[in-house]
């Protein structure tokens, strides 16, 4: 089962010191640090999902940080879930509750609103429209849900993120699996633009269906040799197959734990190789 931690990512988004990065390097150096001046991209709402919160923290605090320096206002969302596990489990009524009640809290918010983990982030796109039909709310949050990929490509291209070629990541392989809620509603093609990104990788996506976990599916005891006979057709396969030194890499977090339960390879995040290759 997931590991739960106490020093979740709304803790460390309250506790951080405002400003860390650029005060301390004028501390040290008494001049300007070369960044994008501190919310010069406007602002931005990151969700923070369950799983990033209480199990991955590490992943959002890589993808706040990277758009803190790449110039955006970070404000974190932490007040309720989207209702998405609700509705996998046809739950309606009270994913309807929970849905609402984060547009409430996303109504509020300019600018755009972006998440690491696909299946909640897409949630505001579509089952939200579903469960709440035609309602003004849906429409503003899904118009600004974006893939955090996206907006660090153009941070990339535009030079407000520099990644340095002597960093562990690049000139890596790296074996890219794909999220089946996101491959369905908006692609990987951000994802695995974002990978190049890192200096000399060769990035390398994988042709391997679903994972198998599907959320909640490969932790039920009644569907638990299903999960792993899926995992087994083709995804574990391709990854024992990889060199130690392969990097893996996986967007959605019961990817990321079937990947390790299945082959005991971890698979990362990859805002975490952008922020290992990160130019500090």
């Amino acid at each position: 089962l997931p590991t739960f931690t106490r020093a979740t990512l709304p803790r460390w988004f309250r506790k951080r010191p405002a400003g860390v990065q650029e005060s301390h390097f004028q501390a040290l150096t008494g001049q300007q640090s070369g960044f994008p001046e501190p919310g010069s991209r406007g602002p931005l709402t990151f969700l923070a999902d369950s799983f990033t919160s209480f199990t991955e923290p590490a992943v959002g605090i890589a993808a706040i940080e990277l758009l803190e320096r790449a110039g955006w206002e970070v404000r974190l969302e932490d007040s309720g879930c989207c209702g998405r596990a609700a509705f996998s489990k046809g739950l309606l009524d009270q994913a309807k509750r929970q849905a609402s009640g984060l547009l409430d809290a996303l109504g509020g918010t300019s600018g755009p609103i972006v998440g690491v983990e696909p299946s909640c982030l897409l949630t505001l796109r579509d089952e939200h429209r579903a469960l709440l039909g035609d309602d003004a709310r849906v429409t503003d949050v899904a118009g600004r849900a974006r893939l955090v990929d996206e907006l660090l490509v153009e941070a990339i291209d535009s030079g407000a993120l520099t990644l340095r070629e002597d960093a562990w990541p690049a000139g890596r392989r790296i074996l890219f699996h794909g999220h089946c809620h996101q491959k369905a509603e908006v692609g990987t093609a951000a994802t695995m633009a974002l990978l190049r990104r890192i200096p000399g990788a060769e990035v390398v996506e994988l042709d391997a269906g679903c994972c198998g976990m599907a959320g909640s599916f490969g932790f039920e005891a009644e569907h638990y040799d299903v999960s792993m006979q899926v995992g087994a057709d083709r995804l574990f396969p391709a990854v024992h197959a990889e060199p130690a030194d392969t990097v893996v890499a996986a967007t959605g977090v019961s990817c990321r734990q079937q990947i390790a339960h299945g082959t005991t390879r971890r698979a990362q995040h990859p805002v975490e190789l952008i922020r290992a290759a990160l130019a500090d």
